[in-house]
C-alpha cells in the first residue's frame, strides 16, 4: 500500500473524522464552528480532526475573511481507492517474494548438509519441510512402507513421524502397506 493510502485509511479510522467527511460531501465549504455545531463536538476537537484529514490530503482549507473554510478533496479520496485496487496486484508479487524468502530461511535453518536437523513444531514451518521432502516422491507411483522409509531416512532418522506428518497433511495417501503421492 502506498503511504498516501495508509494515511487516508488511518484518517478515516475515526468516527468524528468520518462525520466531518460526511458533512463536507455535499461540496459546500464549511468552517470549524459550523462543523462543530452539526456534529455536536467542541470546535477544538473538530480542528484537531480537520488537521488529520488535511495531512491525509482529504480536505483542503482556504482563508475567507475571518474564517478558514474546509472543503473535501473528492478526487484524492477516489484516486487513492482506485490506486489501492491497482496496487493489489503488485503487492501480490511482493508477498510471493517474501514467502519465498521465508521458505528459504526455514529450509536453511532446518536442513544442515542435506539432513533435517529437527522436525519443526510450528505447523507452517513443518509444512515447508514436508513439501521439500515430498519432492522425493514421484507422482503416480506407489511405494511400500519400506521404500518410503528408505527415501526419508537420509533426511532424518524418525521416518515414522515424517511419514505420519506427510499423511496428516495429505501430501501422501495410503492404504495398508501402500503409499502414493496424490
Amino acid at each position: 500500500m502506498t503511504d498516501t493510502a495508509i494515511k487516508l485509511f488511518k484518517a478515516l479510522a475515526d468516527r468524528s473524522r468520518l462525520g466531518i467527511v460526511h458533512c463536507l460531501m455535499d461540496g459546500e465549504p464549511k468552517y470549524v464552528e459550523l462543523l462543530a455545531e452539526e456534529l455536536k463536538l467542541a470546535p477544538s476537537t473538530v480542528s484537531f480532526h480537520l488537521k488529520k484529514l488535511e495531512e491525509a490530503g482529504l480536505v483542503s482549507r482556504k482563508k475567507e475573511q475571518y474564517y478558514v473554510e474546509y472543503r473535501l478533496n473528492k478526487d484524492v479520496l477516489q484516486a487513492t481507492v482506485q490506486s489501492l485496487v491497482q496496487e493489489a496486484y503488485s503487492d501480490r508479487s511482493l508477498q510471493e517474494e517474501r514467502a519465498q524468502r521465508y521458505r528459504q530461511k526455514v529450509l536453511d535453518t532446518f536442513f544442515q548438509y542435506g539432513k533435517l536437523v529437527s522436525i519443526p513444531v510450528q505447523r507452517k514451518k513443518r509444512q515447508i519441510i514436508l513439501e521439500q521432502l515430498l519432492d522425493q516422491f514421484e507422482q503416480g507411483r506407489t511405494y511400500t512402507e519400506k521404500e518410503v522409509n528408505d527415501i526419508l531416512r537420509p533426511f532424518h532418522e524418525d521416518t515414522a513421524t515424517l511419514r505420519r506428518e506427510l499423511i496428516n497433511e495429505r501430501m501422501l495417501q495410503r492404504t495398508p502397506g501402500t503409499y502414493w503421492r496424490p
